[in-house]
């Protein structure tokens, strides 16, 4: 589906699958969880899920003359870090505005992870004192305008690369990527886990596996607290996504699956439940997650488990999008473990 679209190498190839038999077995072993290593995909600054996305959106970047890539997020946002990255990479210029998505008083969040990544490789980062919303921000356009009428050329990529026109490519190719895969294993997951926040990982999913009758097997968590919105994104996205790589089906809103379960107290907060889920994890397999994303991906995953939403000898896989070095930032939280 994606032939005609070109690709700028960024990743490493394929990324690993992995079996997390120790957890399943802790959960009961009914159900065979496995894990897809995004956060393992690329060798630019930790790599993650943005990184497969700007895949597609680097060649339209360079193809506009532009010297500097502009985007934003939340102080610890992953995909702020790796535009930064991918910015160095190409030999771009980098503007990141970090506004106050998350009400979190860690004496050190605003100085370690992503953000002292992000500054390690050049970027040039604005703090705004606003708070969480998926949408297009004021701070961001304002961001834009700042480059150009300092005579620079702005490429502008959203809040988690989503609402770009190719930012549902990279994961249509996730899910082709997982086909091969299966092939090669001799398996089909029943199931994919992922976390959705703004969007757009889920819905090239969902297109991706669509192909084969699977859109629906794709289980978003919510970690966004916004589910409303947020699902209206995802389904605008993956259609658009759809008519792009001429899928040839129709895209509906019962195709989007997303679990509002999981994103408590807030965006960006964990809960005691996430918290525990990223320990048993991380005790279970020495698989890291974080407490933003993937942390409440897990909750939910483990959760579902428990429950029996799956049933028995269900192949379950879990995306594993990155956002680790966002931990750093909560590390009062886990100062004993």
């Amino acid at each position: 589906m994606l032939s005609k679209f070109e690709r700028y190498p960024l990743t490493f190839g394929p990324t690993p699958i992995e079996e997390l038999s120790r957890l399943s077995e802790h959960l009961g072993g009914d159900i065979a969880l496995f894990a897809k290593r995004e956060d393992c995909n690329s060798g630019l600054a930790f790599g993650g899920n943005k990184i497969r996305k700007l895949e597609y959106i680097v060649p339209d970047a360079i193809a506009s003359n532009a010297d500097t890539l502009v985007t934003i997020g939340g102080v610890q946002s992953n995909h702020t870090r790796q535009v930064a990255a991918v910015a160095a990479k190409i030999g771009m210029k980098c503007r990141l505005v970090q506004e106050s998505w998350v009400p979190f008083q860690d004496a050190v969040y605003d100085r370690v992870g992503n953000i002292l990544m992000s500054r390690v490789m050049g970027a040039e980062i604005e703090l705004v004192d606003e708070g969480f919303d998926i949408g297009i921000r004021e701070s961001w356009e304002n961001a834009l305008a700042d480059v150009k009428a300092k005579g620079g050329k702005p490429y502008a990529i959203p809040a988690g690369a989503s609402v770009h026109k190719y930012g549902g490519l990279g994961f249509v190719g996730f899910a082709e990527e997982v086909r091969a895969q299966e092939a090669e294993m001799g398996i089909t997951f029943d199931y994919i886990i992922v976390c959705t926040v703004t969007g757009s990982t889920h819905a090239g999913m969902l297109v991706g596996f669509a192909a084969d009758g699977r859109a629906r097997n794709v289980i978003g968590i919510d970690a966004s607290g916004t589910p409303e919105q947020t699902k209206l994104q995802v389904l605008d996205i993956a259609r658009k996504t759809a008519e792009l790589v001429e899928l040839g089906s129709d895209i509906t809103a019962d195709d989007v699956v997303l679990n509002e379960d999981y994103a408590y107290p807030l965006y960006g907060v964990p809960s005691e439940e996430t918290n525990e889920a990223i320990r048993l994890c991380a005790r279970m397999e020495g698989m890291m997650t974080d407490p933003v994303y993937e942390g409440k991906s897990m909750q939910g995953m483990i959760d579902l488990v428990r429950k029996g939403f799956f049933p028995a000898g269900s192949k379950v896989l879990y995306a594993h999008l990155g956002g680790v070095p966002a931990i750093n930032g909560y590390s009062y939280i886990y100062r004993n473990g």
